[in-house]
């Protein structure tokens, strides 16, 4: 996991206008605040909107839009397990299952922090071959079964 650094308004403002004369800057910052801070808090939006000119709304809009654009804190682990239809085939509904009921929690496509681990849903890895897969930690891990996942988790979360 990467090492995020905590979350002020002066570095945002910093990071912010390191991206700021790009064009289509919006997607570049919210990139760049992620890779910073981990997150993109509320307080992020008016400094975005007020460096860029652009309203209050549609710096929350395409915030609120992509999923990757998380708005909590980062846990110190991320799982995505794929819930795409050749995965699903191949058993990640029972996948998923089982590491909701290992992990304690539900899977949550906005990125809500449940402990150190949060469960999240991506849509294809591109491995549908070798389903069900999963991203852990940004690294790719095909093949899944429960005992697998359990493996992984125990190696993963020390």
């Amino acid at each position: 996991m990467p090492d995020y650094i905590a979350w002020s308004p002066e570095k945002a403002v910093e990071v912010i206008g390191a991206e700021a004369d790009k064009e289509g800057a919006l997607m570049p910052i919210l990139h760049a605040l992620v890779r910073t801070f981990g997150w993109v808090p509320d307080e992020a939006v008016p400094l975005i909107a007020g460096i860029l000119n652009l309203s209050r709304a549609d710096v929350h809009g395409t915030l609120t839009f992509y999923h990757d654009f998380r708005r909590h804190p980062a846990p110190r682990h991320v799982v995505k397990l794929c819930q795409a239809e050749a995965c699903q085939a191949r058993g990640s509904v029972a996948l998923t299952a089982h590491a909701e009921q290992k992990l304690g929690t539900k899977i949550d496509a906005h990125g809500h922090t449940h402990g150190a681990v949060s469960l999240e849903p991506i849509y294809c890895l591109g491995l549908c071959a070798s389903g069900p897969n999963a991203l852990v930690d940004g690294r790719p891990h095909a093949r899944l079964t429960p005992d697998r996942f359990d493996a992984l988790m125990a190696e993963t979360v020390r």
